[in-house]
């Protein structure tokens, strides 16, 4: 069982930044696939970046391409999401995810770990 918890959200201007970070409670968590996924209010839970447990491949949804970057660090048992360049759009609730094994995958229904989600607004 790997229990997840996100931090780091918050109220941002647009074009501005947050590093959204996720701590985990098992040191296997650096072996699995792991991604951020978010839901705005009245929507379905989407994918916004994943990371392999290797941490050589990435696969980010288009709107954040170039804006978004997932990291994570294996020895803190942590995941990160740098965002950059915030729109009004990427206003929702954040989560993080962690599969059992370590492939990166990009649908809800491959991850079985999830953290509570952390909030992030954007302003005009």
């Amino acid at each position: 069982q790997v229990q997840l918890v996100e931090s780091g959200g918050g109220l941002v201007q647009a074009g501005g930044s947050l590093r959204l970070s996720c701590a985990a409670s098992s040191r296997t968590f650096s072996t699995l696939g792991k991604g951020w996924f978010r839901q705005a209010p009245g929507k379905e839970r989407e994918f916004v970046a994943t990371i392999n447990g290797a941490g050589s491949t990435t696969y980010y949804k288009e709107s954040v391409k170039g804006r978004f970057t997932i990291s994570r660090d294996n020895a803190k048992n942590m995941l990160y999401l740098q965002m950059n360049s915030l729109k009004l759009e990427d206003a929702a609730v954040y989560y993080c995810a962690a599969r059992t094994t370590p492939a990166a995958k990009v649908t809800t229904k491959e991850y079985q770990y999830w953290g509570q989600g952390t909030q992030v607004t954007v302003s005009s």
